[in-house]
């Protein structure tokens, strides 16, 4: 009797153990399509699904235009995610228009859940990423070319051309996340004290202070 309980407990907690790996390891999807439910209450891991769909939630027109780059990075991202492509839900991919003015940068930054491909549609781009081991990765790249930036690695985009420049990206995630690394250190609420940037950076707390103010 003993040795059949422990059999049974023992049974119990392999199948709960697979079933914990596979939730983790994410399982198949269980229905065709699952578009997000973008104001639904429910918190999770991604987004509920909504219950009456149409075809215009697998539709997104934003990519069309040019996005305007007046702002002090001289770039702009239209991003085609969840947020506001709903029809991405749970399927693992998005894309984003990043447009370059003259001289124009997509800042170093990160993006925690997702590698990123680019496809270069307007102008000359140097791009590159950095390796946790320190390395620069960087290469000039023109109309029809295609770079990749590793998952969670810092990595830019800066317009080295005449005139505009543009690039079409894609995740394999539908919501990629971005950490832009200035406006993460400089511009976090509350903020990060500056004795600590100060000492991170070997400058002076008056020097963060003024850095920290470019970002009000």
């Amino acid at each position: 009797m003993v040795m059949l309980q422990f059999s049974a407990v023992a049974t119990c907690t392999v199948l709960l153990s697979l079933a914990a790996s596979s939730l983790a390891g994410g399982a198949d999807m269980l229905q065709d399509v699952c578009v997000a439910d973008l104001a639904s209450p429910i918190k999770l891991n991604g987004f509920p699904c909504k219950a009456a769909i149409t075809a215009d939630d697998f539709f997104f027109a934003g990519l069309k235009n040019a996005g305007n780059t007046n702002n002090p990075a001289g770039s702009n991202v239209t991003a085609a995610n969840v947020q506001s492509f709903p029809g991405v839900n749970t399927l693992g991919v998005s894309m984003a228009r990043i447009d370059y003015a003259r001289g124009g940068q997509n800042p170093p930054h990160t993006h925690p859940r997702a590698t990123e491909i680019i496809f270069v549609t307007q102008g000359i781009l140097e791009v590159g990423f950095i390796t946790t081991a320190n390395k620069l990765f960087t290469k000039t790249v023109t109309v029809g070319d295609v770079f990749v930036f590793p998952r969670g690695l810092v990595h830019f985009q800066q317009n080295r051309g005449r005139g505009p420049a543009s690039i079409i990206a894609g995740f394999n995630s539908q919501l990629q996340g971005t950490q832009v690394i200035a406006t993460t250190l400089f511009a976090a609420a509350p903020p990060v004290p500056s004795d600590v940037l100060a000492k991170a950076f070997r400058i002076d707390n008056s020097q963060v202070d003024a850095i920290k103010a470019k970002f009000m």
